[in-house]
């Protein structure tokens, strides 16, 4: 993950910056090989930390609420936004 900070409008802000390719690629090659996990752990999704910290700002959460309540991340992982990170079929 690459940070940068600048100044904008007297404040110092910072943006963060994930390559995902190779996220995108993993998932899209686990779903299409019929990897879903195993009945005990099904695998729906891999998700870079920048979508996590996005869906956080956009819904102004901490990631302590996003970590704790299953419905923002059955949220985050059933949204078409982010069907590349799918790995399961099925809505979560």
């Amino acid at each position: 993950m690459k940070e940068t900070w600048r100044e904008q409008d007297d404040k110092l802000v910072l943006s963060r910056e994930q390559y995902v390719k190779d996220i995108v690629d993993y998932a899209k090659a686990r779903h299409n090989e019929g990897f879903h996990g195993t009945s005990d752990f099904k695998l729906m999704a891999v998700v870079p930390n920048v979508v996590i910290e996005h869906y956080c700002n956009v819904n102004q959460i901490t990631l302590h609420e996003f970590i704790n309540n299953k419905e923002h991340i059955k949220r985050l992982v059933n949204s078409p936004e982010f069907s590349d990170l799918r790995v399961a079929p099925g809505r979560m």
